[in-house]
């Protein structure tokens, strides 16, 4: 069967371990291939039901300022210690605590911007499975439309926000339609637009740190495997477009958006 040369780098095409050739002729087959199509989203979903379940074990703020306070209160008891201590064994020890001092400030600094990179990375990471999961489904939409005025009604009442869909006459793209999706258990809208033989999707949330911190301050595009990310604010809504058409055509259709939601 010809599915049997495929199923062996579905798991590769999920990991997106493939040559970019190879990861073109996958889409192309998995478009035709509902067997294959469906072992794909079956990974992927897995994929993102594991990060899901990480994440559920992460130390909490909470947690974080409770080690802290227990932290402080050992510092404070082995001052109280100290003190009982002749002066010159306490000025003995001075340089070699304040050298331990900056050592673990700069540690810390150094794990916190490594654990929001590690973060937004995830973030970004689960859009593009999402927007890969769902072009592989049977179903990539609920709500089948290329009309904005039926595509936005839908969302009412499923999403805890309105948003603006840009007006498409005149321009390259097509309105596939829409479908509710979920990103750290946060509703969101999730629009599917055609250019030509590429997908792109735009993800419509209500902005939270975390999503804000998705992109480095003052960035507000990134590529993530084989996509183009772009990202913004507005409205107290926070916005991703994510393809794997050109960098060009994602910009249009950021600015289209833009332009939507300052009407």
């Amino acid at each position: 069967m010809a599915s049997d040369i495929w199923q062996p780098k579905i798991d590769r095409y999920v990991d997106a371990e493939l040559s970019d050739e190879e990861m073109r002729a996958m889409d192309a087959h998995l478009r035709e291939c509902s067997s294959c199509a469906a072992q794909a989203l079956r990974q992927m979903r897995l994929k993102h039901d594991t990060k899901l379940a990480a994440r559920r074990y992460a130390p909490s703020p909470q947690f974080r300022r409770k080690i802290a306070d227990q932290v402080r209160a050992n510092q404070v008891r082995t001052d109280q210690v100290g003190a009982r201590r002749p002066v010159s064994w306490r000025w003995g020890w001075a340089p070699l605590l304040a050298a331990a001092a900056i050592v673990l400030m700069v540690a810390g600094i150094f794990l916190s911007r490594s654990s929001e990179q590690a973060r937004s990375g995830q973030l970004l990471s689960e859009l593009t499975d999402i927007h890969v999961a769902n072009l592989a489904a049977s179903t990539p939409v609920d709500v089948v439309s290329s009309d904005r005025h039926t595509v936005k009604p839908w969302f009412q009442g499923k999403v805890p926000f309105t948003f603006n869909l840009p007006e498409l006459a005149g321009s390259p793209f097509t309105l596939v339609g829409g479908r509710l999706t979920y990103l750290d258990h946060e509703p969101g809208a999730h629009l599917i637009y055609n250019i030509g033989a590429h997908h792109i999707s735009v993800f419509v949330f209500r902005d939270q740190p975390d999503l804000a911190h998705a992109f480095s301050t003052g960035e507000s595009s990134r590529d993530v495997l084989k996509f183009h990310v772009e990202s913004w604010s507005v409205h107290e809504l926070r916005y991703f477009v994510v393809g794997d058409a050109s960098d060009e055509s994602i910009h249009k259709l950021t600015s289209m958006w833009k332009e939507a939601e300052n009407r």
